[in-house]
């Protein structure tokens, strides 16, 4: 090869067949979830003094975000998270504290009774730490090694942590993110190779823990109850769920159109955002419903098989983290809807209003994308050319 040619060289990253596929999947979701925001949105919209296409403008802007923070990722080398995981930690347990301060009211608003936004509604820290606590898990699990099957020198420092981060968000109030935040670090340090019996041990202590705290906030002891006991319920407290249930029990199996909906006409209560899976319901039916599981049921095949075939140990955890945060939360989101669940306040990935979800649910999606991508050095006049690849 000469000189000149071997002057052209450029290395990119190949995108894998697992990761295409998914790349497609998400734009069908969010290109579905922008059509149901505007239906779900509109009425609610325009009795607010606003324009109909009030929520859809502003999800557009944060996918306008969410598109270059998933390009960035996607091009990133998923394996410096591993040296990032813990800065970003701190970041986001810095942002938490910062919420929950007495004194920092003035750009951490409370919003229906809790504090869980900065600058207004523009940044949601307990949204960074979903990937927060899938990276520093997956770093700290693989450094641990053997170490990790043993409760004091290997699960303990993952509780202390975790479990900080986890008070913080009970402080907001948020118990969805708290069990959340749990949930991900058992699925990374359960597929890391950690106990069944801590699991067992540490999972019953948080159970009693977490009802001692549920029983001391009103809002989330009314929610259990409306679940368990519907008809025992103040009114107030069990009509988002009614609301729901009869949403989707009246979209039947087709539904009653795009568009035709008549739950979201201010019957239920941010249909656009924690219940927007109902209109789904209402306006697509059964059928509807199933499509929402199927697709992300094909999201989960495809973030399982990435990390599978990932490049190390902890690039394999972390695509499973990854996955499982994108599609439980889809899941319980769709379970709270259809009354299979109590309600939690859990957005619908891709789905559901929130600039902030957005942009994280489109930045982790990046990052498996890379870790489904392998890196490759393309010479000579090729390395102009993105269709060529290197000579076998």
């Amino acid at each position: 090869m000469t000189s000149a040619g071997m002057a052209q060289v450029r290395e990119r990253w190949r995108i894998g067949v697992h990761a295409r596929a998914l790349v497609i999947l998400t734009a069908v979701l969010i290109a579905f979830g922008l059509a149901v925001l505007y239906s779900a949105s509109a009425y609610v919209a325009v009795t607010d003094g606003r324009p109909g296409t009030y929520y859809l403008v502003r999800q557009l802007s944060g996918l306008l975000v969410g598109i270059v923070v998933f390009m960035i990722a996607a091009k990133v080398d998923a394996e410096r998270w591993r040296k990032w995981a813990w800065p970003i930690m701190g970041i986001t347990l810095l942002l938490m504290l910062v919420i929950v301060l007495p004194f920092t009211t003035s750009f951490a608003p409370r919003i229906h009774g809790s504090r869980r936004f900065l600058f207004g509604a523009s940044l949601q820290p307990s949204e960074l730490g979903k990937f927060a606590v899938v990276i520093w898990t997956a770093m700290l699990a693989v450094k641990k090694g053997e170490q990790l099957r043993r409760l004091t020198k290997g699960l303990l420092p993952f509780v202390v942590v975790i479990g900080t981060l986890a008070l913080l968000a009970w402080l907001e109030p948020d118990l969805s993110v708290v069990v959340m935040y749990g949930f991900l670090t058992s699925v990374v340090l359960f597929a890391a190779g950690a106990r069944v019996g801590h699991f067992l041990f540490l999972g019953t202590t948080a159970i009693l823990v977490l009802w001692n705290s549920v029983e001391n906030l009103q809002y989330a002891v009314l929610r259990m109850t409306t679940f368990f006991d519907p008809g025992t319920a103040p009114g107030q407290d069990e009509w988002q769920l009614f609301q729901s249930l009869v949403a989707v029990g009246s979209g039947g199996v087709l539904g009653r159109g795009f568009g035709e909906g008549r739950q979201q006409l201010g019957f239920v209560p941010f249909g656009y955002n924690d219940f927007i899976a109902s209109t789904v319901g209402e306006e697509f039916g059964f059928v509807g419903i199933t499509l929402l599981v199927l697709l992300f049921a094909a999201f989960a095949a495809l973030g399982f098989a990435i990390a599978r075939q990932a490049r190390s140990p902890f690039l394999k955890l972390v695509a499973v983290g990854l996955t499982a945060t994108t599609v439980v939360t889809a899941y319980l989101h769709i379970a709270v809807a259809i009354g299979l669940l109590p309600t939690t306040g859990l957005t619908l990935p891709f789905v559901s209003f929130g600039r902030s979800n957005l942009v994280l649910s489109l930045f982790l999606t990046g990052v498996l994308v890379n870790i489904g991508s392998a890196r490759e050095r393309v010479y000579g006049v090729g390395a102009t050319d993105p269709t060529v690849r290197r000579p076998a």
